[in-house]
């Protein structure tokens, strides 16, 4: 039997179980050995009775000390309870509505089970419905599997056995100098001792060749991406020195985080080869200042700039700041969006066609067919999150191999940022510029609401803005006690009588948006009520108070970015969470956010908290799903891949050699897969 095989012909699957398997993603052979367990049971591992840890899955061994007693309790239900005793101290088994137990165990002989021990009535030592077997019966570690009401996790066991008996050898892709270095097992080994290991150490082994395979591959396939993706370009650096000469003109000095910065993606301009780089900054770092200067630069060398924004108020501050930044240095910047009239835009387009404009500034607007360029050389996203790989690449297919920059100020863990980043170079903004102010961050109960509110009007009164965020748009029967934005805002306008209050959530249109958004701006609101739109917005330097309710509904990376859109300012701000949750892991983040407010210390408490595959939300940004690895605790591992990947792509000729044409078409496969979810997915 082949990898490549139909499940269906598995013995004991067929057409119609084979039907239930493709639900979970398991179509043939090859699926189905790579479907691991998520658990394990070890019956080879006796625990005598009065050792045995509370609460934790044990096995016992115990002779039936007396006939199982059958009691009908009020309602019908049939208990059945038994004393065992393993000769030093007894235990009670109990089974509900289970009317075989008495003829299943006998008076006087000896079984297995498997089970957790709690404490019963009057203290005593029990065990609810626990899995047994006669204790003459051969022993081992028993894989659990992810189940579902059609594949239960027996059936898996089953169709795993059966096709590991049916295979004679799995065979290996690893070379033998590759599994020497690294004292793995083989992949036959692996596959075999995962389902069904005859100790820990041969299910340690097993796990971590198989986690070595999932990083390697993965690794070695974003790297391949990345070579591929640095296409050869005619838009070159000649003369670099401008970055100094634009440093020269900020009145403020640069942090050494953004002079690395410019430096490297100035230094990929002059490679010959097409810039792929990512800008990662906390709130606050300067990463338009870097941006800035690689457009100067670029100007300079005579090539056009486009920087694209997920909004059109954020378009529209980008135009300002860029404006005022090149005042007097003949770098003309102009902006195009949706609201422009549209004798502008014609004369905005002519323009740029003939390469008058420097630097185009707008939303989606700039990726319209009739926007031509005369000779663009750089593209910039703004929170490149937001924006699909097709919107991406329509831009870059306004010029030839235009070198591209794109910025987050999203925090990455560093581990995640392996895989996540791993086909883009990444630079990294981890200083803030001196004189950004520090946000005070506090957690509260629902019940200060009223001198929160206090506090609020005190600073409105001052002439200061505030935004209060809530998780919903509007009431949910689901999510009962979670305030939505829509009635909060009905709510508030009693205690803010007399106050300038809006309202704003996604599901109005762009336009409302961008209007609500610029009035707040402008001034002409004082307290903005929103949902979660505002997490990456605009520069509001006077808005010195964010209030976040319901704030265990957010990830921590989450409440970061709110707290950012204030202390922008000279003014002292503030962000006030409101919960009323008292879960170890509510209380865990609150405790996090009010004493710390570096975004990559967050990000990384977050990771821990929430996972890698609740990192993001909802979003998954193309992140692709491990089986088997987990990057919190294989760090070690994956440094390893790391060092080998780069290794072979460094061998130009690696993927030509014979031992490592399975790891290539592995590759290949891979790629093919990642490049589907980067294309169905917003990047």
């Amino acid at each position: 039997m082949k990898f490549s095989d139909d499940i269906k012909y598995i013995k004991g699957i067929g057409e119609s179980r084979a039907t239930a398997f493709r639900s979970v993603g398991v179509s043939n052979v090859g699926e189905l050995l790579r479907f691991y367990p998520r658990a394990y049971e070890d019956w080879s591992k006796i625990v005598p009775i009065s050792q045995c840890i509370l609460g934790e899955n044990v096995c016992i061994k115990g002779v039936v000390m007396f006939p199982v007693k059958n009691e009908r309790v009020r309602g019908g239900m049939l208990i059945a309870k038994a004393t065992v005793t393993d000769g030093d101290s007894v235990v009670a088994v109990t089974f509900f509505n289970n009317k075989y137990i008495d003829k299943m165990l006998k008076s006087g002989e000896e079984y297995l089970f498997f089970g957790k021990i709690t404490l019963g009535k009057y203290s005593a030592r029990e065990m609810v419905s626990p899995m047994f077997m006669k204790a003459n019966q051969s022993v081992d570690i028993k894989p659990i599997y992810p189940q579902t009401k059609n594949v239960t996790s027996k059936m898996v066991q089953s169709a795993v056995q059966n096709a590991l008996n049916s295979i004679e050898n799995i065979p290996e892709y690893l070379p033998e100098n590759i599994i020497k270095r690294y004292d793995l097992v083989s992949l036959d080994t692996a596959i075999r001792d995962i389902h069904f290991p005859k100790d820990d150490d041969a299910l340690q082994k097993a796990r971590d060749r198989l986690i070595f395979d999932e990083l390697f591959i993965l690794q070695l396939s974003l790297l391949c991406l990345k070579s591929e993706n640095t296409e050869i370009t005619t838009n070159n650096i000649v003369k670099e020195s401008y970055t100094q000469e634009f440093f020269g003109l900020l009145p403020f000095e640069p942090t050494n985080a953004q002079k690395r910065a410019v430096n490297e993606a100035v230094s990929d301009m002059q490679s010959g080869k097409q810039m792929n780089r990512l800008l990662q900054g906390d709130v606050g770092s300067g990463k338009t200042a870097v941006a800035a200067a690689i457009v100067y630069t670029a100007s300079k060398n005579g090539m056009q700039s486009a920087l694209m924004a997920p909004t059109e108020v954020l378009a529209v501050q980008h135009h300002e700041t860029f404006k005022k930044l090149f005042e007097n240095t003949g770098i003309k910047c102009e902006l195009l969006v949706g609201s422009t009239k549209a004798k502008d835009k014609k004369e905005i387009k002519e323009r740029l066609k003939k390469g008058e404009i420097d630097l185009i500034i707008g939303t989606h607007a700039i990726i319209q067919e009739d926007v031509e360029f005369d000779r663009l050389g750089l593209v910039i996203t703004d929170e490149q999150h937001r924006f699909g790989v097709k919107q991406r690449t329509g831009l870059c297919s306004k010029g030839e191999n235009p070198h591209v920059f794109v910025m987050s100020a999203t925090p990455i863990p560093r581990t995640l940022a392996l895989i996540f980043f791993g086909d883009l170079k990444v630079s990294i903004l981890d200083e803030l510029p001196p004189g950004r102010q520090k946000i005070d961050t506090y957690a509260v109960k629902s019940a200060k609401r009223g001198s929160m509110f206090e506090f609020i009007r005190n600073h409105l009164d001052m002439g200061y803005q505030a935004y209060i965020v809530c998780p919903l748009v509007e009431e949910s029967e689901l999510m009962q006690g979670i305030m939505s934005a829509e009635e909060y805002y009905k709510k508030a306008q009693a205690p803010f009588n007399g106050y300038k209050l809006d309202l704003l959530h996604g599901k109005m249109t762009p336009k409302k948006k961008d209007e609500v958004m610029m009035k707040f701006k402008n001034g002409e609101t004082q307290l903005l009520i929103s949902t979660v739109v505002i997490e990456v917005g605009v520069d509001v330097p006077n808005a010195v108070i964010m209030v976040v309710e319901n704030a265990e509904r957010f990830g921590l990376s989450q409440l970061h970015q709110l707290r950012g859109r204030v202390g922008r300012g000279k003014a002292k701000s503030h962000c006030i969470l409101v919960t009323d949750a008292t879960g170890d892991e509510a209380t865990a983040r609150m405790k996090i956010m009010c004493e710390t407010t570096d975004g990559f210390k967050i990000a990384d408490e977050d990771l821990k908290l929430r996972g890698p595959g609740d990192f993001f939300g909802t979003r998954q940004h193309g992140l692709p799903k491990l089986r088997i690895a987990d990057i919190l605790t294989d760090t070690k591992i994956l440094m390893q891949t790391q060092e080998l990947a780069r290794e072979l792509m460094e061998d130009t000729d690696s993927f030509k050699k014979q031992e490592n044409r399975q790891i290539a078409r592995l590759v290949s496969k891979k790629i093919n897969s990642l490049q589907v979810s980067n294309t169905a997915n917003t990047i």
